[in-house]
């Protein structure tokens, strides 16, 4: 019996500039491979702070895998509490943290799928992707041909439009799991 449930493909975006970043970002995607299949991931990128410029810079990168689910809100809402709830094993309060400030560890649905979801809680592709080079750079290495769903926009021609943006690639690599 088919009951509409499929691998979609889905992209995160990862970043922390508080404790251990690295190792953070490590376990969290450790974690990740309990939520997504086939899972891969970029290299890790030491940014600048984007928004909120007094604080330690950042440690991000991405990841790529397949979520089982249906292509649409419900699922990515699904699958956005297994993000929260990993990042509150790593200490993460919203209700005591600055917007674009300070954090353990924060993971963004940066894709989901093709979906396109403009909700209260919940935004795909995410809103301010084409305005973040951290974001952008990792999401090419794992999808070089990705695109905006809906437009087709090339996320290549975004990101080379962008600014450099404080975005340094870090020497260490996570072999994918």
């Amino acid at each position: 019996m088919n009951n509409g449930s499929s691998q979609i493909q889905v992209v995160l975006g990862l970043g922390s500039n508080l404790g251990d970043s690295r190792q953070i970002i490590f376990e969290a995607i450790i974690d990740l491979k309990e939520v997504l299949t086939k899972l891969r991931t970029a290299s890790f990128y030491e940014t600048k702070p984007l928004y909120v410029e007094d604080q330690n810079r950042f440690v991000n990168t991405a990841v790529a895998g397949y979520y089982t689910g249906s292509e649409d809100s419900l699922s990515a809402g699904k699958l956005l509490q297994s993000i929260n709830r990993i990042e509150e094993r790593f200490g993460r309060d919203r209700s005591r943290e600055r917007r674009w400030g300070e954090r353990l560890l924060d993971i963004d649905i940066l894709l989901f799928g093709n979906l396109k979801i403009r909700e209260a809680a919940l935004e795909i592709p995410h809103p301010r992707l084409k305005e973040r080079r951290f974001a952008l750079q990792p999401l090419l290495e794992l999808l070089p041909d990705a695109s905006e769903p809906c437009t087709g926009l090339s996320y290549r021609s975004v990101c080379e439009a962008l600014s450099d943006q404080g975005v340094t690639l870090l020497p260490e690599r996570i072999e994918n799991m």
